[in-house]
């Protein structure tokens, strides 16, 4: 892969932006990448069993195999995904018009953003899910998935490249399958040809994108997200949440990373927590005021709390208090989602108003942050900066403003 190459895959996809003017041109290129998971499945998985095989060999994590792993079910839970973003309105168009004292007809319009970088690890859905966004909002997309999904991705991109020739759509979609850093280096310089690049991974691969890009970049992903257990918690509804964020699913960036719970329910609330999660397999690894009443933890060092561990791995430590809590989560958190278990009401509001996060929870799971549990059909991923978008990075982010102003000779 060299520079000339993807620039000219680039204006390729650009070149083809016009045609997604028309939301129904959209929507049968919706229906194509539907039919190319559904026609492509035998193949798809075949890809994705030999990406597992060379996963287990090489030696990656039981929640990070999951991560990687797509099944007919979660094929089938894509297809229904791109469904979803097909029913959503348009986010194309006339957003709100006005007019002015001297005539001119000023209409504020959502435009498509152009060409779009995606660059993330070992999440295959993310190919479909970016594909179908990306298409449904009139963009195109440049994909650069991590060397453990190449495989599956070249499956994937390839049935979709196969059922978009048929409507002339093809150039949409592009993969990068070269996996070495140099390509992504590559992608990061191309200011005037990519419009956007989104990088979807781990905390290292984030900064290394933000660092290097001299296109504009939106950071998603990084999660290292907190359970605080505050003094007026339900300890049994607060236990079953914690066991929700932290072993659902460990691999997302949604779970949650670190337990922190008030000094004055921890005799209580942490014996429980180190039983019912040490039978779960989870390794505590937690901080001397809290392994006190916890046998099966491990001593926490300081890089435990600033790590997210995508793993069955869980950071404890006990607070003297809420502001202890907040000012513990201000340090640690990458902005993601954070959670406060109580039933006293006041301290809710007060965490939930001082957090700095995309996310907040009151007595419930940090899982919940997602764009299609959130109503926005899927999701490239949850930004965790404050512009141009936070949170849930869905399909109404990947378009910009533009005026179209009517007049009839107007001058000033």
């Amino acid at each position: 892969m060299n520079r000339d190459e993807l620039i000219a895959n680039s204006r390729k996809a650009r070149g083809v932006l016009p045609q997604l003017l028309e939301e129904e041109r959209r929507i049968q290129a919706l229906g194509a990448l539907q039919e190319a998971l559904k026609e492509g499945e035998a193949d798809i998985l075949k890809a994705n069993r030999g990406d597992l095989e060379r996963g287990k060999s090489a030696g990656l994590s039981d929640a990070m195999l999951d991560r990687l792993l797509l099944t007919k079910e979660r094929l089938c839970s894509m297809v229904s995904a791109i469904e979803v973003v097909k029913t959503l309105p348009d986010p194309l168009g006339v957003e709100r018009e006005s007019t002015l004292e001297n005539g001119l007809l000023v209409r504020r319009c959502r435009v498509p953003l152009g060409v779009i970088g995606m660059i993330y690890e070992a999440r295959p859905n993310v190919t479909a899910d970016a594909a179908a966004l990306a298409i449904k909002s009139g963009n195109g997309v440049i994909l650069r998935g991590g060397k453990e999904a190449l495989e599956t991705n070249k499956a994937l991109v390839g049935a979709m490249r196969t059922q978009l020739s048929r409507l002339g759509l093809e150039d949409l979609i592009y993969l990068i399958e070269d996996t070495d850093r140099s390509t992504v280096d590559l992608l990061l310089s191309l200011r005037g040809e990519i419009d956007l690049v989104i990088p979807r991974g781990g905390a290292g691969l984030i900064r290394h994108v933000v660092d290097h890009a001299k296109v504009p970049v939106i950071e998603t992903g990084a999660g290292n997200c907190h359970v605080y257990v505050h003094k007026g918690a339900d300890l049994e509804k607060a236990l079953r949440v914690l066991i929700n964020a932290k072993t659902s699913r460990p691999s997302v960036c949604n779970a949650a990373e670190t337990l922190l719970c008030d000094e004055a329910i921890a005799p209580v609330f942490l014996k429980m927590a180190d039983e019912a999660l040490s039978a779960l397999h989870v390794e505590l690894r937690a901080q001397e005021g809290a392994r006190v009443y916890m046998p099966h933890a491990l001593p926490a060092s300081e890089e435990d709390f600033a790590t997210e561990y995508n793993d069955y791995i869980l950071a404890v430590r006990t607070v003297s208090g809420i502001d202890e809590a907040l000012s513990h989560i201000a340090r640690y958190s990458t902005g993601h989602s954070e959670a406060i278990l109580t039933e006293d009401g006041q301290a809710a509001e007060y965490f939930l108003d001082r957090v700095d996060a995309a996310a907040v929870y009151h007595n419930a799971s940090t899982r919940f942050t997602d764009g299609g549990v959130f109503g926005m059909g899927a999701e490239i991923g949850i930004s965790t900066q404050k512009l141009h978008t936070r949170g849930p990075f869905a399909m109404e982010s990947l378009t910009t403003i533009k005026y179209k102003v009517k007049g009839n000779g107007q001058v000033r």
